[in-house]
């Protein structure tokens, strides 16, 4: 097998990341990286992450999967030899971790002074809950955000691990990533990227917090501008036991979804509150008439601000996301495409996930230029899966 440097199309070809194997946001960001045209080398424990590994897992795409000993400080002084000849480090452990292995900041600096270190946590490298385990409703849970979340006044809900991991964590951290890549080539100098889901989740809600600071916001659910609390704004089943998104705010959006929805002419003016609870029923009523088939071929691409919800399994197929190619079939799995997409130097998907932690050991650790790799391999530092 071989692996060659530079393979990527987009923007960031050329930029080169050692990303010290985790689960969930740290992979997901190395994902947009690499998606992004960067040569990403993903450093693995022998045997791989709990729910990491496998071909099927579409956030490990795009790079190649070394597998070291990371106890042996061997395999140190080899991370240390990735991070002298890279632009950034990605790892994604509780605080504390990388330093006693010896792969802290202050380790990776001495060796590489230009290098962005990006650190991937829920609480954050320090505060009173630094230490503790956690997982994304956690984090969001002490933001306010998780709070706000669903349409039940009795308890919320949450959207998997969409708003923490990916929403305040690894969208933060790429931010954070480019913009110290940015300051780096003006100072010659790299820096510590701090991304908190906690942090990052706060700063995803400002709006709310917004909300809350001109006092037109109601800290509970199902009773607010976009929370459901209007019944213009909100998800209503259809025959069929599908649903329908509707989001007609401006009142020109309004008078065309309930002059297509057939209730103009019976229908309480949009901010009519004290009738709320009948255009809702009206609503309600009119969309459990039809399938959502019906609906959306009434609905979709008229001012209404109206779409058939629809699952992920059907979502490549949609027509306006075939014609843009938001998902593609590639490497035997229906994944979505690179984003955002740039003009001239277009992001492409690159290798598929490797099946096992540590398949390209042997091919990207010489093509990174690490000598002796046989005697890596022969004395366990390294393993070639």
């Amino acid at each position: 097998m071989t692996y060659e440097l530079g393979q990527g199309s987009g923007p960031l070809r050329g930029v080169k990341v050692v990303e010290i194997a985790g689960i969930g946001p740290g992979p997901h960001a190395c994902m947009i990286l690499a998606d992004l045209g960067a040569d990403v080398i993903r450093v693995e424990r022998p045997g791989g992450q709990a729910l990491a590994g496998g071909a099927g897992n579409l956030l490990n795409r795009g790079r190649p999967s070394v597998a070291l000993n990371l106890k042996d400080p061997e395999a140190t002084k080899t991370v240390l030899e990735l991070v002298a000849d890279a632009d950034v480090l990605v790892e994604g452990m509780r605080p504390g971790v990388t330093e006693r292995l010896g792969l802290g900041p202050e380790d990776c600096h001495a060796v590489n002074p230009r290098l962005v270190y990006g650190r991937m946590t829920g609480w954050g490298q320090d505060g009173p809950l630094a230490q503790a385990a956690g997982h994304d409703m956690n984090y969001i849970a002490i933001t306010g955000a998780l709070h706000g979340l669903g349409q039940d006044k009795s308890r919320p809900h949450f959207p998997t691990n969409l708003v923490g991991d990916f929403g305040g964590g690894s969208t933060y951290l790429v931010i954070g990533i480019l913009a110290a890549l940015l300051e780096a080539k003006v100072s010659g100098r790299g820096q510590v990227v701090d991304a908190a889901i906690v942090d990052g989740t706060a700063h995803l809600n400002a709006m709310g917090a917004a909300f809350l600071a001109m006092g037109t916001f109601t800290e509970e659910r199902a009773a607010n501008l976009l929370d459901g609390g209007m019944p213009f704004y909100d998800i209503y089943e259809t025959s069929d036991g599908r649903h329908m998104s509707v989001g007609a705010l401006e009142p020109q959006f309004f008078d065309a979804f309930v002059t297509l929805l057939g209730i103009k002419d019976r229908a309480p003016g949009q901010f009519e509150l004290e009738r709320t609870d009948e255009l809702r029923r009206l609503i309600t009523e009119a969309f459990l008439s039809r399938t959502q088939a019906e609906w959306v071929e009434l609905f979709e691409g008229t001012d209404a601000c109206v779409a058939g919800i629809i699952p992920i399994s059907e979502a490549a197929t949609h027509p306006h996301m075939a014609a843009r190619e938001v998902f593609v079939e590639k490497d035997g799995f229906l994944q979505p495409q690179p984003a955002p997409r740039f003009s001239r130097t277009r992001a492409t998907i690159g290798t598929p996930p490797p099946a096992t932690a540590g398949a390209q050991t042997r091919a990207a650790l010489s093509a990174w230029g690490i000598a002796d790799v046989d005697g890596l391999l022969e004395r366990g530092v390294a393993v070639q899966a």
